[in-house]
């Protein structure tokens, strides 16, 4: 499929989202998922002649978007390196941070990729697709314990068990090697009336562990709290619970369990203070219209 711009990857929560970094004409900000540049482009009209921003993908697709802005420093990396990345550049401390998590409508439409049960497709789904192990290669040499695992943890599929045992099974007879092939083998586990959620919770699930999704967010959330000056916003867009749990964790205590400390005197030690009372959401319009923004949760914080 032949992507533009435009078609690449609309983004969620916009102007609410940009909003919420507070934008300081002459700031550092940093867009730890490029993509289609949406986000990028609408933080750079809002900087100054002497703003910075960098934008960080680890997908190739993404250099087809890149913005022709010399206030822009491509950064072709998982975002899990970005204190590297401010270190290698001689960068202190920035402004803002913005993360739009999940995957792109790119990648789910790109037939080639594997991100979607849509398409008849290699069993691929990796990010970078320079990196080691796709999706094919979990489902043919993990044990089945760790099948269901994978299932469970990152899909919340209440049956993994059963289904893990299932793709063995499966296996033994012939490679699962498309996506087509997988979906054959699960999809007699799900009723009619759940069958594309429930699917859709297989690739999750496979997609974060062939990527080390929770792993790469919650480093780069830990450097967060180390590359923002003081004042400076982190604007997170989750799309599940499982990672929407760790960015709340993290603003909330500093941490991935959210365990919160406290000083000599009994108060609240933490890195980051909720810029919101709620938690924002797009509006009917924008789910009509971006079907991708109905799972949307919008966080931002500001460090302390």
């Amino acid at each position: 499929m032949t992507s533009t711009v435009e078609t690449y990857h609309i983004p969620v929560l916009l102007r609410e989202s940009v909003d919420g970094l507070n934008i300081q004409p002459s700031g550092t900000y940093i867009d730890t998922t490029y993509g289609g540049g949406g986000h990028s482009r609408e933080i750079l009209s809002r900087l100054g002649s002497d703003g910075r921003l960098f934008g960080f993908d680890q997908d190739e697709d993404a250099m087809a978007n890149i913005i022709d802005d010399r206030r822009l420093t491509f950064v072709r990396s998982n975002f899990m390196y970005l204190k590297n990345w401010m270190r290698y550049y001689d960068i202190d401390y920035v402004d803002g941070i913005i993360a739009d998590l999940g995957v792109s409508s790119h990648h789910f439409d790109d037939e080639g990729r594997g991100f979607s049960f849509r398409f008849d497709a290699p069993l691929d789904m990796r990010m970078n697709r320079k990196s080691g192990t796709t999706a094919a290669d979990i489902v043919a040499t993990y044990s089945e314990k760790q099948i269901a695992d994978v299932l469970y943890l990152y899909g919340e599929l209440k049956n993994a068990r059963r289904i893990a045992a299932a793709i063995v099974k499966a296996r033994e007879a012939k490679p699962i090697a498309t996506t087509g092939e997988l979906r054959q083998v699960v999809e007699p586990f799900f009723r009619f009336e759940r069958e594309k959620k429930d699917m859709a919770r297989v690739f999750q699930a496979l997609r974060i562990e062939v990527n080390h999704e929770m792993d790469a967010l919650t480093r780069m959330l830990n450097a967060a709290t180390e590359v923002l000056r003081p004042g400076g916003r982190l604007v997170v867009i989750t799309y599940h619970s499982l990672e929407d749990r760790i960015v709340k964790n993290i603003m909330r205590s500093g941490n991935v369990e959210g365990k919160t400390r406290q000083d000599f005197y009994g108060n609240i030690e933490a890195p980051f203070a909720s810029v919101t009372t709620r938690i924002i959401t797009p509006t009917e319009e924008e789910m009509n219209e971006n079907p991708r923004s109905r799972s949307a949760k919008l966080r931002i914080a500001e460090k302390k």
